[in-house]
Order: structure tokens, then C-alpha cells, then sequence
């Protein structure tokens, strides 16, 4: 089993976010997972402008608070106890348009 502490795990360089990545492909021999937590302020967005995508499936839980995001033509707003998937490629992004911080588990698999 490999643990990991995630209070000590330093942020990945996003801007305006705090975006920790817990588990990578490196974390096990052949692995093709991301796993990681992200906490977005109010009014913080992701990317900060324009669309994102991933060569990879995209899951995520709402853990706390609310988000409106856009992914593929669609707009969703999501909070505590919704989980999304977005297939590889799609272009989304989000906004946290409340006044508390929302917090996000996410996952990245590739195919």
C-alpha cells in the first residue's frame, strides 16, 4: 500500500486554485490514473480563461459548496454530492460563482 498525507502535499502550479495531485502514473508501475483534490475560492475559475481538456476520462465529487461549469455546449451547476463525468477530449471549464470555497475530488483515467 502506498500512503500518502495530502496536508503535506504541495500544490500543483494552477493559478487561483490550489490543485494537489495525490497519485499519478509514476505512483505504480504501469498506471494510468490521476488522482487528486482541487479547492477553488469564490470566484476563481478553471482555466482562467478559455476551455480545458484532458487525453483522459475526467470524474469528479462536489465534496463542499457549489460550481457552475460548462462542458461540451452544456452548462451544469453543481454541488455537494454531484459527480461528473467528462469523456477524454471534451472542452469544459468552471466557475466557482459562490461565496464559499468548493471543493473536488477528481480522477483522470486514461483509456
Amino acid at each position: 500500500m502506498l500512503l500518502v498525507n495530502t496536508d503535506k502535499l504541495t500544490t500543483d502550479n494552477v493559478p487561483f486554485v490550489s490543485l494537489k495531485t495525490i497519485f499519478n502514473e509514476n505512483s505504480i508501475e504501469g498506471g494510468k490514473t490521476q488522482f487528486g483534490t482541487v479547492l477553488v475560492p469564490p470566484k476563481a475559475r478553471i482555466p482562467i480563461s478559455g476551455f480545458g481538456s484532458h487525453n483522459q476520462d475526467e470524474y469528479s465529487i462536489v465534496i463542499k459548496g457549489s460550481i457552475y461549469t460548462e462542458s461540451a455546449g452544456e452548462s451544469f451547476h453543481l454541488t455537494a454530492g454531484d459527480a461528473t463525468l467528462i469523456p477524454a477530449g471534451e472542452e469544459h471549464w468552471a466557475i466557482n460563482d459562490s461565496d464559499e470555497d468548493c471543493e473536488i475530488v477528481w480522477v483522470l483515467v486514461e483509456r
